[in-house]
């Protein structure tokens, strides 16, 4: 049987870090997997030509693209990084289903920490906000969790 790559999958709402703390991961994972592929939410969205909203049930079909790319290309024996809020657990469900190596990474900060920061303007004046006005649904059995407050990070198994 042919090696499949693992997916890793850092979430959390917008403004938690995920593309801070995804990058800085894949960036370490490089030194070891020079074939692994970085995937951040905001970025593959434009790259697909951004022909999806922000309703419900548009994310929901996004995040579905999202993670049959990664699932193909774990397939192909390449690991992935991608940060995405994916707010829905039917797609983390899909995801552990269907994807043999699959790592799910929360990454859990509370709303005042991300008010604070609101690095987009989403949590003042946004719609369709994850979070703000519409509601996540957070991981139930992520395979690693971190907290942060400001700028300090705890993880916990």
């Amino acid at each position: 049987m042919e090696h499949k790559g693992t997916v890793y999958f850092f979430t959390g709402l917008s403004g938690a870090g995920k593309t801070t703390v995804g990058s800085l991961f894949y960036q370490r994972l490089k030194n070891t997997k020079p074939n692994a592929v970085y995937l951040d939410g905001d970025e593959i969205r434009v790259a697909f030509g951004e022909d999806v909203g922000y309703t419900n049930d548009e994310r929901l079909r996004w995040a579905g693209r999202i993670f049959r790319v990664c699932r193909l290309l774990s397939d192909q024996g390449i690991d992935v990084v991608c940060c995405s809020i994916a707010m829905f657990d039917t797609v983390r469900r899909w995801n552990r289903e269907h994807i043999p190596n699959y790592k799910e990474i929360y990454i859990r900060v509370k709303k005042e920490t991300l008010i604070q920061r609101n690095q987009k303007g989403l949590y003042t004046g946004g719609r369709n906000v994850v979070g703000v006005d519409l509601p996540l649904t957070s991981p139930k059995a992520p395979t690693l969790c971190s907290r942060t407050t400001g700028s300090a990070l705890r993880w916990s198994w």
